[in-house]
């Protein structure tokens, strides 16, 4: 048992009630979560009760929330000095969404896979922690730039990491891989962002189609395969999604025939998975539309070397950072074609850049182009901001426009369709100086512009809403604090260090 001064613990009880308040939960649901009692927990977040490291771990589990750090350097919190000018030039770095997928790709080849400039993210570990566990053998290389992947001529899924798995939704992407080496194995379920129930059913009909069959209880996906069945026609999804295509895709990969997906994802790190694909000797037609034809492969066993492509979304949230502190600020590397959308309403709403000509990324295929914002006055488009799928507005860059609309002139309708409870995250700009009403749970008007001011807040448990707050607490005069930013950290490499290297002024800091 710990034994700490009552100011750590009043501390650790105000860390553990706002993380259960952002997690949606009740009291009794998290002591439930525990195996104690409503009371108990009560009296944690009052900061009268001691407390041991090991109900602190089970409580930061629970809540999927560092609640706090030790034994390692990972950050805790960051201290923003916001109203300042950003200059200069930032790069965007490698997808994170691809990264993942090409990780959970490397089980379908028997070879070495070498992945350069994969971004080192929390996502991308958890993913690294299983593979381990289940005897993959993974390193850095070139100075932790690259990564050497080597699967082990039997996989162990009995020695699965089960704490790595359940904190990442990318965990579901092992099921296509896994299919083609196993009979039977269970994965535990996925988690990773709080975005609202996001079923996974459009998975499993999909997968069906190639033989395998899951039953989910206890907390885990239990898998069978029929080697006999096999797509007799081609497989339409019932979702257009980003993961669904990937699984359906690895499904393919090592399926003896040819294989026709239907209402595929064209998305980003779809076509990255698909030009890795191609390198492990797998034919894909149709790359970039909505219908792909996959000629399967039963063996693969090559070694392989392959650049994943930078990421749109993060290059979004870097222009985000220059429209909303007024600055003129280069990003380059900017993968052009997955946001022509975005630029096109920017230019609508009056912003003023300039971009480069295009050239390809590293993967060969994918088109970059650096790009400048200069300082505009923005005002709001005339239609609601809403995602569609690729070649529409992204689904992920959707929150930044609510900062974007919150320094612009006049009401701008943002229509989050996708999840279940992201918009509501958005309405924590309130808390910054921002006019922003929930009218519903995937909508949210938002009226500019906005005098931001300071604000100490806890970070939302879902990616982009997260950085949207750090946006804007750039933007706001003074000093504030944004508590908790594992999530960020999940899916963004050296953020602050990043930005404080324009101009930004953001500190890491722990409380204990």
């Amino acid at each position: 048992m710990l034994f700490m001064s009552q100011e750590y613990l009043t501390r650790i009880g105000t860390l553990i009630r706002d993380a259960r308040k952002h997690r949606g939960w009740t009291q009794a649901q998290l002591a439930e979560a525990l195996d104690t009692s409503q009371s108990a927990v009560n009296r944690m977040e009052q900061g009268n009760q001691n407390l041991g490291l090991e109900i602190i771990a089970r409580i930061g589990e629970a809540l999927d929330s560092e609640i706090i750090s030790l034994g390692h350097a990972g950050p805790m919190h960051l201290r923003v000095v916001g109203g300042r000018r950003l200059s200069g030039s930032i790069t965007a770095r490698t997808s994170k969404n691809a990264c993942v997928a090409l990780l959970c790709a490397s089980l379908l080849n028997k070879g070495r896979t070498t992945l350069r400039k994969v971004a080192r993210i929390e996502e991308v570990y958890r993913i690294l922690e299983v593979l381990g566990s289940i005897g993959v053998r993974t390193r850095w290389i070139n100075d932790g730039s690259d990564l050497e992947i080597v699967p082990p001529a039997d996989l162990d899924l009995a020695g699965i990491d089960e704490e790595a798995a359940v904190r990442t939704r990318s965990v579901i992407m092992l099921l296509g891989p896994l299919m083609h080496q196993l009979d039977e194995f269970q994965l535990p379920y996925a988690g990773g962002c709080d975005l609202g129930t996001r079923t996974v059913e459009p998975h499993m009909t999909a997968l069906r189609r190639f033989g395998l069959h899951i039953l989910a209880t206890n907390g885990a996906y239990h898998a069978t395969v029929d080697r006999n069945v096999a797509p007799t026609r081609p497989i339409v999804l019932t979702e257009r999604g980003d993961t669904v295509t990937e699984n359906a895709l690895m499904a393919a990969a090592r399926h003896d025939g040819i294989t026709v997906i239907r209402n595929a994802s064209s998305n980003y790190m779809v076509q990255d998975l698909c030009f890795f694909m191609e390198q492990l000797g797998v034919t894909v037609e149709g790359i970039g539309t909505t219908t792909l034809t996959v000629h399967g492969r039963r063996d693969i066993d090559v070694n392989v070397d392959y650049s994943p492509s930078e990421d749109p979304v993060e290059a979004m949230s870097l222009i985000a950072a220059a429209i909303v502190t007024s600055s003129e600020l280069t990003v380059k590397r900017v993968p052009i074609e997955f946001l022509e959308i975005e630029l096109a309403v920017l230019e609508e709403m009056g912003l003023d850049y300039e971009r480069t000509a295009e050239y390809p990324a590293d993967n060969g295929r994918t088109r970059l182009v650096d790009l400048t914002a200069k300082p505009s006055k923005l005002t709001a488009p005339i239609d609601k901001i809403h995602p569609m799928p690729f070649p529409g507005l992204n689904i992920d860059t959707v929150p930044f426009f609510a900062a974007i609309a919150a320094s612009s002139q006049g009401s701008t309708l943002i229509h989050d369709w996708v999840y279940d409870n992201r918009a509501i995250y958005l309405t924590e700009l309130t808390r910054l100086g921002a006019n922003v009403k929930l009218l519903d749970p995937h909508r949210v008007l938002v009226e500019g512009p906005t005098r931001w001011r300071a604000a100490e807040m806890m970070c939302p448990p879902a990616l982009r809403p997260a950085v949207v707050i750090l946006l804007a607490m750039m933007a706001a005069e003074g000093t504030s604090v944004l508590r908790n930013i594992y999530v960020i950290n999940r899916g963004y490499e050296e953020l602050a260090e990043r930005l404080n290297s324009v101009g930004a002024q953001i500190e890491i800091f722990r409380d204990i």
